[in-house]
């Protein structure tokens, strides 16, 4: 097993998920031994409009291998009170990468098992291959369909779900009103006896709260006679199966990913580059998207463009980062970007009050690293100066400029920031008024405009702007130094000033232009490091206030009250890293020394399958939680590590714009094409 400790428990086991990803929103997710713990597991998560519109088509398989005349479980999973097959007794090893691997044996035999998805398709290939026998074997394999929205549970009934036969060696599930059209197909025999299997579990549901009994549907049994070096396959996929072709081109997409030892011979960066690439997905128009996370997550505009650098501008993928920031810009409503692309491809919703100061911020990180100047200033330009004059004047969300220049927003129960949480109508912490990291990207956009209107020869806009960003300096100075407590202020508004310790006031330390002044860096990031640091993030809020909750779990309430009140995030241990170096300077030990702070994410990766989640518990020992795998933390973890860590960064001496920095080519060279 790719395990950490040598035997690893049944507990320890389905604790840990595998994800495998197709690039247009779909992908494959379960535990090592096969077991489904969450509704969002599966086999096949297709995404029906590309990239949103996720549905579990292809929960999972039941296997069974017979030999001499034994039967042989290879399957998991959970139903009231029992754990039935228990297959995960014969598996002897598994690897996620390049693709999820199994190897399961028994006496006499040894049988991989593999599954592949298809780039760019709502696709997947599971291969059985007989590595070791001195006689043939038969192989029994029951697919378990769900057909439903990642989000909700089947139930049994009575519609017609049929398998029809549709061509040599392939199956048809007709849609219904209930379900999507799926196809099959495999070189072996096919009995056609369709039933239910009722009452799985899912736990990890059942611990958030939720439902967590579903009701499968299998359409029959495939049968394969596999003699000893042989491979079979069965393919499911949303549109008509040509396995030929389909085999021949998942053996050319994992051609290259098959390559031993390695990308870059350093083991951490090779690790961050598969990760990171996870996250990139294309439409139907093959526009670039940035995917919030796996397995349920709904695109976030603003965790798009804070991961912007770390997914598309570190690995070198300038074209993507293009398209991407072209396709947000014709998105923008009076000044604003959209909070989130939902799941079910419903309306688009504004109400995200930083999200397109966000934008200003990716449009410069792509200049820094030799992006296509020309582009910006005749496409983009519109965009970004709509972005500034908006808020000049005054927009949605009630964000508006006050007299000395400070930022503010407020809406009345929409939280416009990132710490968002709701539960029903209670905003959990809703920070109206003129909060910190708000007006840290304020400032950092009015200077990115500045910059760009000067090169433009706009030089009235350049001064007046720079105007604006000087006022704003010393307010901010002036108005978020918390003098008693050697740090910032989170928000001020009419009722005064909010002394909670949070990491926001991180960014008016780390963005390319940082409004708090130099002289203060050292004795904030003491207070952050002092309150809010942990082995595996920065803590949303410092445990000494009265609102701290130090642990993410139990139902939804339970959670959203402690998302931003105290769980740890790793992704802000990218700024965190970033301004500490702007601070202490950039040499050899310095830099070391960050690296050790990174040290304890980097070497749980493996143990992860190279998953980095959404948030830690705030206390010891530190659980994970939220998302399985999320760009936001993995793209910060990737940024810093290259950029400051590595020092791979366009400021470095030795960058080229033409050819870019070492890990750039490396990337470039092994993240195949979308077909």
């Amino acid at each position: 097993m790719n395990q950490t400790t040598p035997s690893p428990t049944f507990d320890d086991l389905i604790d840990q998920e595998w994800l495998a990803v197709n690039h247009i929103g779909g992908y494959a997710s379960s535990t090592p031994i096969g077991l489904n713990t969450r509704k969002y597991h599966g086999l096949l998560v297709a995404s029906m409009l590309p990239p949103v519109r996720r549905m579990v088509i292809l929960s999972r398989v039941e296997e069974t291998v017979h030999r001499e005349g034994w039967p042989y479980a290879l399957s998991c999973n959970e139903y009231p009170d029992t754990i039935h097959p228990e297959g995960h007794r014969l598996l002897k090893a598994f690897d996620a990468y390049p693709y999820p691997r199994w190897a399961y044996q028994a006496e006499g035999w040894t049988l991989q098992k593999e599954l592949r998805l298809l780039r760019g398709h709502n696709t997947v290939c599971l291969t059985y291959t007989l590595l070791a026998s001195d006689k043939p074997i038969e192989l029994e394999l029951r697919p378990l369909f769900a057909l439903r929205i990642i989000h909700e549970l089947m139930y049994q009934w009575n519609g017609q779900l049929d398998a029809l036969p549709a061509g040599k060696n392939q199956y048809r599930i007709p849609p219904t009103s209930h379900t999507p059209e799926v196809f099959f197909a495999h070189e072996g025999d096919f009995d056609p006896q369709g039933h239910w299997y009722l009452n799985t579990i899912y736990r990890r549901e059942q611990e958030r709260g939720y439902g967590g009994l579903e009701d499968l549907w299998m359409p029959g049994t495939a049968r394969w006679t596999i003699q000893p070096g042989q491979s079979v396959h069965f393919v499911c996929s949303t549109e008509p199966i040509d396995l030929p072709r389909v085999l021949h081109k998942l053996d050319h997409q994992y051609a290259v990913a098959s390559s031993p030892p390695g990308l870059s011979h350093n083991t951490e960066l090779d690790s961050l580059i598969r990760a990171a690439d996870q996250f990139v997905a294309f439409g139907r128009d093959h526009s670039t998207t940035l995917l919030s996370g796996y397995p349920w997550a709904a695109v976030s505009v603003r965790e798009s463009l804070i991961a912007f650098p770390g997914l598309l501008l570190v690995s070198g993928r300038l074209n993507e980062a293009r398209s991407f920031l072209q396709t947000l810009a014709g998105q923008l409503r009076n000044g604003l970007l959209p909070s989130c692309f939902p799941l079910a491809a419903g309306p688009l919703r504004y109400e995200s009050a930083d999200t397109s100061l966000w934008f200003v911020h990716a449009v410069y990180q792509y200049l820094r690293y030799g992006g296509d100047e020309s582009f910006v200033l005749r496409t983009l330009w519109p965009a970004l100066e709509q972005i500034i004059e908006s808020h000049l004047a005054g927009t949605d969300l009630g964000i508006r400029i006050a007299a000395n220049g400070l930022l503010s927003s407020h809406h009345a129960g929409v939280p416009s920031t990132w710490m968002n949480a709701c539960v029903g109508d209670w905003v959990v912490t809703p920070r109206y008024g003129q909060p910190i990291e708000l007006n840290a990207l304020w400032y950092n956009a009015l200077c990115i405009m500045s910059e760009l209107a000067a090169r433009l020869g706009r030089t009235t806009l350049a001064e007046r702007l720079t105007g604006h960003a000087r006022q704003l300096h010393e307010a901010f100075n002036a108005r978020f130094w918390n003098e008693a407590a050697g740090c910032c202020y989170d928000v001020i508004d009419e009722q005064g000033r909010d002394v909670s310790v949070r990491p926001n006031q991180l960014l008016a330390m780390s963005l390319p232009f940082a409004v708090l002044e130099l002289n203060r860096h050292e004795a904030v990031l003491r207070k952050i490091t002092d309150e809010l640091l942990t082995p595996f993030g920065l803590r949303s809020l410092s445990p000494r206030d009265h609102a701290y909750q130090g642990r993410y779990g139990g139902d939804l309430l339970s959670r959203d009250r402690a998302y931003h009140q105290g769980s740890a995030y790793p992704w802000l241990l990218g700024p965190y890293i970033t301004a500490t170096l702007r601070l202490n300077g950039r040499s050899a030990a310095t830099r070391k020394q960050a690296g050790q702070i990174l040290a304890p994410l980097l070497q749980s990766m493996p143990g992860r399958f190279g998953l980095i989640p959404e948030l830690f518990d705030g206390d010891a020992p530190h659980h994970p939680g939220g998302l399985v795998a999320s760009a936001i933390s993995t793209a910060e973890l990737f940024r810093a590590y290259a950029e400051d860590i590595l020092d791979l960064n366009p400021d470095h001496p030795s960058f080229n714009s033409t050819h870019r920095i070492p890990v750039a080519t490396i990337i470039l060279q092994n993240i195949p094409n979308l077909p």
